[in-house]
């Protein structure tokens, strides 16, 4: 057997792992990426707030939210190809996106985001690093967020937790978030020290997060707490220790929490209620947006996922050629053709590979059109900075991916 409990596989190993089709969703990890913009309206607000902390606040729930839809979403994403694109423009909630996939190997996937009034701009670049334990698989989204509020003059960076999804090989597969996520504010020295806790044991703290805002003489300001997959509150540090002390001294948590199994068998998920329990004098900072009613028969898509990939008649000839809303692997899954979906994907992948071949024979480097490599301002670290451009609509010389 391939995986033996207790052994890892790098990515350059996992990539060369051919997985079946049935296990993809019919969206690129490039339109995965977009999902981060789903809760905008919390930036926002944001911008329109005096307080620094109360800023921070939002900006917390805003990287929180970034992973809700992750929540149930077993289906793998398409790996995009190198070159390929994808940009959003949602001028009702004020803003436009626009990705690159900027490296195969490593894959590298860059973007960058702006509001229409010019109040914010978002980016970044992901390098998704997999790892298989055995009965699961870890993704550290290696890859810095950056989110400049220009109004305030301000820049917040971080990174987002580790994700896992058990049951790979065995059993119902589940997803698990954990690790720390430091949101650091470079132009007032506050920072969000935000604990996403891994299901422990007994799963009591299944989907958990847990943290804190301090400002640059370390003096903690609120507390933030909730479900990744529900709501997030914030709190006083003194109300939420004395409501600590309260709930320890009454013995805490009474409820028998199902223990995962060990050995060979699937690691069973915790039956644990999704509800978050409010302490009085909290404020609700984000409560994620109700799934639609098809959701489960839709990859348990949401609301803003099951919209990424529509190809509206006014798109054609406006998006780049290169836009993975034109992948015919994608869209012939998503209209439930499988057969011509694999054939397809076949198909742009030995492309991609004879392309490649070409270029290595002519000695000829890759050139990145929307994203150069370049560092970070802020922290300093390898990133990818958006060129600009991209929305004056001029397309030369763009690859013929598909």
């Amino acid at each position: 057997m391939l995986f033996l409990s207790g052994n890892t596989l790098s990515l350059q190993e996992l990539s060369k792992i051919t997985m079946p089709i049935v296990f993809n969703e019919p969206l690129s990890f490039l339109q995965r990426i977009t999902e981060y913009m789903e809760h905008t309206y919390l930036i926002h607000k944001a911008c329109t707030l005096s307080d620094s902390i109360e800023r921070m606040q939002l900006v917390a729930a805003f990287a929180i939210s970034a992973v809700a839809s992750q929540w149930d979403r077993t289906g793998k994403p398409f790996n995009p190809l190198l070159g390929e694109t994808f940009e959003l423009t949602r001028d009702e909630e004020g803003y436009r996106m626009i990705s690159e996939q900027v490296s195969h190997h490593p894959p590298i996937s860059a973007f960058y985001s702006e509001s229409l009034n010019q109040d914010f701009s978002f980016h970044g670049s992901i390098y998704p690093k997999l790892k298989f334990w055995g009965k699961s698989v870890e993704a550290e989204p290696k890859g810095t967020m950056t989110l400049e509020l220009s109004k305030h003059r301000e820049a917040y960076t971080w990174t987002n937790p580790m994700c896992c999804v058990h049951n790979v090989i065995l059993g119902k597969l589940w997803i698990e978030q954990y690790g720390t996520v430091e949101i650091v504010n470079h132009s007032t020295g506050d920072k969000c020290v935000l604990n996403f806790k891994p299901c422990g044991m007994f799963g009591k703290e299944l989907h958990r997060v847990e943290g804190h805002i301090q400002d640059k003489s370390k003096k903690k300001h609120q507390v933030i707490y909730g479900k990744w997959t529900e709501c997030v509150y914030s709190i006083e540090p003194k109300v939420y220790e004395a409501n600590k002390k309260a709930e320890k001294k009454s013995g805490g948590d009474s409820k028998k929490h199902k223990q995962s199994t060990g050995g060979d068998d699937a690691d069973e998920m915790p039956d644990v209620q999704e509800t978050v329990t409010m302490i009085p004098g909290s404020t609700l900072l984000w409560r994620v947006a109700p799934r639609p009613p098809n959701s489960t028969q839709m990859y348990n898509f949401t609301n803003f996922a099951m919209t990424l990939n529509e190809l509206e008649p006014g798109m054609i000839g406006v998006i780049a050629p290169t836009d993975c809303r034109l992948r015919p692997d994608i869209r012939a899954m998503e209209n439930g053709d499988i057969d011509t979906a694999s054939r397809e994907k076949e198909r742009l992948e030995e492309k991609q590979r004879a392309a490649r071949r070409e270029r290595a024979k002519d000695e000829e480097e890759w050139s990145t059109r929307w994203f150069q490599q370049g560092k970070n301002p802020y922290t300093g670290a390898s990133d990818w900075i958006y060129k600009g451009g991209y929305f004056d609509r001029r397309y030369p010389h763009l690859p013929d991916i598909y």
